[in-house]
């Protein structure tokens, strides 16, 4: 039984933030990180349970093995002014991305989203502001909800991904969204740690008229691989796209312009940009033929129209879906919280 919940730690811990600094900030979070990693061991980076194929699923068009969604998301001024060499680097592979923006933070100039888009990359909305309090109560939500409808309209988007990758399930039916990417199939080391336990897309069809297609991240992320870690090498994505390639799943990654280096000089909480381009070749050429590389709004378009609304069964019967809505004794005791609760 939990002591403290992480709701609670979490409210603590953003109350004081404002009155650290960051690298006191990225101190205490690689601290406790490290306690995780090795308690969390037998779900992190691979849960098992989390390769389990949704019934009726056929597969990825033209037999492909698995699929590839990247995603970054843009959490500071300083990310923004780096969103354009990491669109450069990825065009150089054949690669195309989704940017997700938070919309107060900082100014987004209209010329760099309409580049983005005409050179057939996608942008998201991360936000208002890059904290949790759209999270804090239900009239917060309604209240950043109509604001962030606005920007979804006014930017031509239709995906959605909270800041700090917070998520209420069934408040997100507020937005005007085709899908939301805030979930993942297990990372124990973010706030809000209740992980799908899928490398599939899931259907939240609670509200009816209202339904969107949930994307979670299933490779981890490189804040947490390489500035809580300090990982030297992509040997982690490596092992994990080796693991969703067998399970046939869907490989979508979250990676931030704010910490990647693209001089050769990384400061204290970046690293270097060449980790990417590497997982990046890894791909194109370790899986040439064999995966489906697409853009979210490309696959949650495919979820809705191909692969049949079912949700894929966890061992003991329940399904994402029941996790998603956190009806079931099965979803609390899997995400630590109800997901249908105030967050």
């Amino acid at each position: 039984m939990k002591l403290i919940s992480e709701e609670t730690i979490a409210r603590a811990y953003y109350r004081v933030k404002p009155l650290m600094s960051r690298r006191l900030q990225i101190v205490l979070r690689r601290i406790v990180a490290k306690s995780k990693r090795y308690f969390f061991r037998s779900i992190w980076p691979i849960d098992p349970k989390a390769g389990t194929t949704p019934p009726g699923f056929g597969g990825w068009p033209e037999g492909r093995r698995f699929s590839v969604v990247l995603t970054h998301d843009v959490d500071t001024a300083r990310g923004l002014t780096r969103c354009e060499n990491l669109m450069a680097l990825e065009q150089e592979l054949g690669f195309r991305s989704s940017f997700n923006f938070v919309a107060h933070d900082y100014d987004l100039p209209a010329a760099l989203r309409h580049k983005l888009v005409a050179e057939g990359f996608e942008v998201g909305v991360h936000g208002l502001e890059h904290n949790r309090k759209l999270y804090d109560s239900p009239e917060v939500f309604a209240e950043h909800a109509v604001q962030i409808n606005r920007y979804l309209k006014e930017w031509g988007a239709v995906g959605f991904r909270s800041p700090c990758v917070y998520h209420n399930f069934d408040w997100l039916h507020g937005l005007d969204i085709l899908y939301e990417a805030s979930a993942f199939d297990t990372d124990p080391f973010e706030p809000q740690s209740d992980g799908l336990r899928t490398i599939f897309p899931v259907h939240h069809t609670k509200v009816p008229g209202r339904e969107y297609v949930v994307l979670p991240y299933t490779l981890p992320q490189d804040f947490t691989m390489f500035i809580l870690f300090r990982e030297k090498n992509i040997r982690i994505w490596k092992e994990k796209l080796r693991w969703i390639a067998e399970h046939g799943g869907m490989a979508l990654l979250i990676t931030h312009p704010d910490y990647m280096n693209f001089d050769g000089n990384p400061g204290f909480e970046e690293y270097p940009s060449d980790f990417y381009r590497e997982l990046l070749m890894h791909i194109k050429t370790e899986y040439e033929g064999q995966y489906w590389h697409l853009l979210p709004h490309e696959m949650a378009t495919f979820w809705n129209e191909s692969a049949g609304k079912t949700c894929p069964e966890a061992e003991n019967g329940t399904s994402p879906e029941a996790r998603l809505d956190g009806n079931s004794k099965d979803a609390k005791d899997c995400s630590g919280a109800a997901l249908g609760e105030s967050r």
